[in-house]
């Protein structure tokens, strides 16, 4: 049925899925809005729990600031978790996104929260590795490493010491503060950069997103930080396989992460993958939408035939940022100007 004949239904929860059976390693679903007049990128990342690249690479050819009125926009709602759901965080950092396994009590539903991230730049990387929350800060001040400072003093923007708490302070309200040193998972003042590379190394979230995810987190809570830009999944007896676009900045050729992924992949029934199918995969992974797609069905075309079809929640606001100051701040973050 055409997306404009499918009756609209309200949209998923943006951030929380329940996992169902031990070994489901997919959640979510993908949904379609139909845009309005005003609406961007910026407007319908945030709204449906996504980041601003997420939702570039799944539209290609829709600019993203003027979809235009009525315009199809593909939410990718549906993620293939990064590794086997154990309490946790783990932050892939290829596909910009956060995910948190609770811990919970014997009996109780396990269940698995997503948030997208903002990650390091070019010449900042966010790194690598195991690492655990060490401690938490409400209010943060933000002591202004040497090496920012140089930076921004070169670009005739001085920067103090520290930053007090308040609007003008990147760090947001909430501070999650990890085992390597000087690298933070933390909220921010410009919401729009997050789903980019745009921080110094730090990982930063929407600010309704780290405060729940403050409240949730304890100190101890293990993180992994990883760059799998592609993930191969199961979920109700299927396969699937979601692709990213490389970080430009990888040191592992594109071609040898996705054999080694293949080499490592087995079907539902625990046998090595065909031929066939690691061709089918090979082919899919030129096209790198960020969508994962049911193997079985050989056609990355059967995304649109299951979305849901959803409701535009978007609310305009008067005291937001206009269009073109948005524009401008994140054309100003490819140029290094991002904290």
């Amino acid at each position: 049925m055409p997306l404009d004949e499918r009756p609209a239904q309200e949209p998923l929860p943006a951030n929380e899925f329940l996992l169902t059976s031990p070994d489901q390693s997919v959640i979510g679903e993908p949904q379609v809005v139909f845009t309005r007049d005003a609406d961007t990128f910026s407007d319908l990342a945030r709204e449906y729990g996504l980041g601003y690249d997420e939702l570039v690479a799944a539209n290609p050819g829709i600019d993203p600031w003027l979809p235009g009125e009525n315009t199809p926009v593909l939410l990718p709602t549906q993620y293939v978790l990064p590794m086997l759901p154990q309490p946790g965080i783990v932050l892939n950092i290829a596909s910009k996104r956060l995910f948190y396994v609770p811990e919970v009590a014997e009996g109780e539903e396990r269940k698995v929260l997503t948030y997208p991230i903002g990650i390091g730049r070019v010449g900042w990387e966010t790194p690598l590795g195991e690492t655990s929350v060490v401690s938490k800060a409400r209010d943060p001040h933000w002591w202004v490493p040497a090496s920012v400072r140089k930076e921004h003093a070169a670009m005739g923007d001085p920067l103090p010491a520290v930053v007090p708490p308040g609007p003008d302070n990147p760090l947001g309200t909430r501070v999650l503060k990890l085992g390597m040193p000087g690298y933070l998972i933390h909220g921010t003042n410009q919401p729009y950069g997050v789903g980019m590379r745009v921080s110094h190394g730090c990982v930063r979230l929407y600010p309704e997103n780290i405060e729940y995810l403050f409240e949730l987190v304890n100190i101890g809570v293990p993180v992994t930080i990883i760059n799998e830009p592609y993930l191969l999944g199961r979920h109700n007896g299927e396969l699937y396989f979601e692709a990213h676009e490389p970080l430009k900045d990888d040191t592992i050729p594109a071609a040898d992460r996705l054999q080694t992924l293949l080499d490592a992949a087995i079907d539902v029934a625990g046998r090595p993958l065909t031929a066939h199918l690691e061709d089918h995969i090979e082919a899919l992974a030129l096209k790198p939408y960020g969508v994962p797609v049911r193997l079985a069905l050989y056609d990355a075309d059967e995304v649109m035939e299951r979305v849901r079809v959803v409701h535009n929640t978007v609310e305009p606001d008067s005291d937001e940022l206009t269009l073109t100051e948005i524009r401008e701040m994140m054309n100003a973050t490819d140029d290094g100007a991002a904290l």
